[in-house]
């Protein structure tokens, strides 16, 4: 009898000490609004997600990132497209949350989550971010945002880059909220003089927008990402930004 109640002690002991181990693993559920160290948590619907994924032409070749990604579930949605993704989340909850869900959800071999700052974060090597933040957390990253490799794409929900204007914006259709969705892509650094066989040439740059002179012509042009394209008079000019040389079809450029 003695050694029934000893075995029945040991069963409860070890049912109690398993179930708080299991207790300690469950991640609470976020609630839409509660607050984070940059900006609250608010879910992005997922009609919003896919038209975000589509609009920066999100695919395999692909590395997405997502700045306080929250639950997970841009970096999931990526993942699903066949990218290497990762979201960086200051909440250790909601990291571990997002861990659970890619697991689940059958990418987690592509889908990383990472506990860090969002202003801290190397964002060098993203093709793509996939963003949803207060305009005041997006004015403090912009400048990370040009320093990123030219042709990049941030794409984000409802909230833009100030003075930036967007190169695309889309809506979700039969949408209430959260609905629309923005894509900037990074433009070259081609402010400043160069050289081309026909004459110097002289950009001014605000963001994709150019302006400037060729010789004594005026200039008016885009960039999109290392794409430059202006036209100077009745002439149109098309070239790849590499570096400090334009090469165009016909005609070439040099940075002086």
């Amino acid at each position: 009898m003695t050694l029934i109640r000893r075995r029945l002690g040991l069963a409860l002991a070890l049912t109690l000490v398993f179930s708080g181990v299991a207790s300690a693993q469950e991640v609470p559920e976020p609630v839409s609004g509660q607050p984070g160290k940059d900006v609250v948590w608010v879910p992005t619907p997922a009609e919003t997600v896919e038209l975000m994924l589509t609009v920066a032409n999100v695919g395999p070749m692909d590395f997405v990132m997502d700045l306080g990604s929250g639950d997970g579930r841009n970096i999931i949605a990526a993942a699903r497209r066949g990218a290497r993704a990762r979201g960086v989340e200051f909440n250790p909850d909601l990291v571990r949350l997002s861990q659970q869900r890619a697991k689940a959800a059958g990418v987690s071999d592509r889908a990383q989550f990472v506990e860090g700052d969002m202003y801290r974060a190397d964002i060098s090597q993203a093709s793509v971010l996939a963003l949803f933040l207060l305009p005041s957390n997006m004015l403090q990253l912009r400048s990370k945002f040009l320093d990123m490799k030219p042709g990049s794409r941030i794409v984000a929900n409802t909230f833009g880059i100030e003075g930036w204007t967007p190169d695309r914006t889309e809506q979700v259709p039969n949408c209430t909220s959260w609905c629309s969705v923005m894509l900037w892509v990074v433009p070259a650094k081609v402010a400043g003089a160069w050289q081309t066989p026909n004459g110097p040439l002289t950009l001014k740059q605000d963001y994709q927008v150019i302006s400037g002179t060729l010789g004594t012509t005026p200039v008016t042009g885009r960039l999109n990402g290392d794409q430059l394209t202006f036209s100077a008079g009745a002439t149109e000019y098309t070239g790849k930004v590499v570096g400090n040389r334009v090469e165009g079809t016909n005609w070439t450029a040099t940075r002086r």
